[in-house]
């Protein structure tokens, strides 16, 4: 493998004002992500009586919910697409506060939304569309996330400051599952009636702290350095596809170990619950705790990838996802609080955490950045159609099926199988630059070999 090593952007942030980014992009991105995340809780709790009541079995609605949140998954490259190219050519902090925009509106809407029994079919249509809206918005939300942090961090350091971004990610959950912990505890009447509303309406006021968050970002360092130099590409999008189609493609490959086995562990694994009788408290506490705890193991993680490289964590991830799929169930099945939430420690504050926690600073580096932002937000997004927006949908379609959680963790370990292929055909990208410069992967078309 061959890299280029370029002179660093002519100004970097100092360690203050780094720390400032960090904090409003952490910021930002939980807000931001508070508002995604909460489709995803009600989908696996209430969205099935509410917005889909087919039949009688509670599984069929619950399966009909999931599949309006696989819909807003298949929106979510073409905000990429869109985002990226406004990305690479106006600016990472533009990108962003349009993203807040469109994500902050249309949770606000579902939380005004009349249910079936109101207004009969056109309740799930506007529920679908809703979430289109905001797939698309997430589809640009995570690379201009990752990257006002990733591209004004020091390059030996980078695995550190970026997995910040990815807490700003966890936390979002956090909070939504905290609104969704807390609504849940009025009488089951009240819930179902309008407590479920408050965590979608409470958004109206996260959005606009996000956005005044936002527009205070400063720029990131290394945009600023391509608009100086005149590098911006008029198709970004199109340039990144043709100068790193591989690295688009092992994108998605380590993604999808990450994206579907979380929302197995995220959003399944409450409508599992449900079915094998755990309270729905106790799972809501277990993905809170877990989550909570992932705030700092996702950081430890990133750290580590500086010392070790990034392919060594990540692989650590995807495979421990795959050890790890029959045990999750197997420690829900004895209803025990404890063991219980060992299961969504295992899963969502190890496995997940060492592959969300690297991913910021491993995909960042496959790309230049020029068209950073496109390449980034294709390779991320593409792949979470099919893992994070199916694997619900998929795992309750087996649960359904099967009546048994075996098929579920099958399909876990296959999702871990496709990424651990994918990290050992990666490139370590040298997270230990120089100092002085930055080291970067160069394109296909500078390499050499093949």
């Amino acid at each position: 493998m061959t890299m280029k090593v370029i002179s660093p952007p002519s100004r970097r942030p100092t360690d203050t004002q780094l720390h400032r980014i960090v904090i409003a992009s952490l910021a930002g991105n939980a807000l931001e992500w508070y508002d995604f995340f909460l489709y995803g809780t009600a989908a696996a709790l209430i969205f099935g009586p509410l917005f889909f009541p087919v039949g009688t079995d509670p599984l069929t609605g619950t399966l009909a919910a999931f599949a309006g949140f696989a819909v807003g998954f298949a929106a979510r490259p073409f905000g990429g697409i869109v985002f990226g190219h406004i990305g690479d050519r106006l600016g990472r902090k533009t990108a962003l506060v349009l993203t807040l925009s469109i994500m902050g509106a249309a949770t606000f809407l579902i939380g005004l939304l009349p249910t079936y029994t109101q207004i009969g079919i056109w309740a799930p249509i506007l529920l679908v569309l809703l979430r289109i809206a905001q797939g698309i918005a997430a589809g640009g939300e995570w690379g201009g996330g990752v990257l006002m942090i990733s591209e004004n961090a020091p390059p030996e350091r980078r695995g550190f400051y970026s997995a910040w971004s990815q807490v700003g990610v966890a936390g979002g959950f956090v909070l939504s599952a905290g609104g969704f912990y807390l609504v849940q505890l009025l009488p089951q009447e009240a819930f179902m009636s309008w407590g479920w509303r408050i965590p979608f309406l409470v958004s109206v006021i996260i959005f606009g702290l996000g956005i005044y968050i936002r527009a205070h970002l400063p720029e990131s360092a290394e945009f600023e350095e391509v608009r100086k130099k005149g590098e911006r590409k008029h198709l970004p999008v199109v340039e990144a596809i043709r100068r790193h189609p591989r690295e688009i493609l092992l994108a998605m490959g380590l993604r999808v170990a990450e994206n579907g086995g979380s929302y197995v562990f995220l959003a399944f694994a409450l409508a599992y619950g449900k079915f094998v009788g755990v309270p729905q408290g106790l799972m809501l506490l277990g993905v809170m705790v877990s989550m909570t705890l992932a705030l700092a193991t996702m950081v430890m993680f990133g750290a580590l990838s500086d010392r070790i490289g990034r392919r060594p964590v990540y692989l650590f991830g995807a495979a421990g996802l795959m050890a790890a799929a029959f045990p999750f169930f197997w420690l829900i099945d004895t209803k025990l609080p404890v063991l219980v939430i060992f299961a969504f420690m295992i899963g969502n504050s190890i496995c997940h955490a060492a592959m969300i926690g690297t991913q910021p600073s491993f995909f960042s580096e496959l790309f230049s950045p020029d068209v950073r932002y496109s390449g980034v937000a294709l390779g991320h997004e593409i792949a979470s159609v099919f893992a994070g927006g199916l694997s619900p949908l998929i795992a309750t379609a087996l649960l359904a099926t099967y009546q048994a959680a075996w098929p579920v963790a099958l399909y876990l370990a296959f999702l871990g199988g496709i990424s651990v292929v994918a990290v050992l055909f990666a490139r370590e990208p040298a997270p230990k630059a120089k100092a002085g410069a930055l080291v970067e992967i160069a394109p296909l078309r500078d390499r050499g070999a093949g």
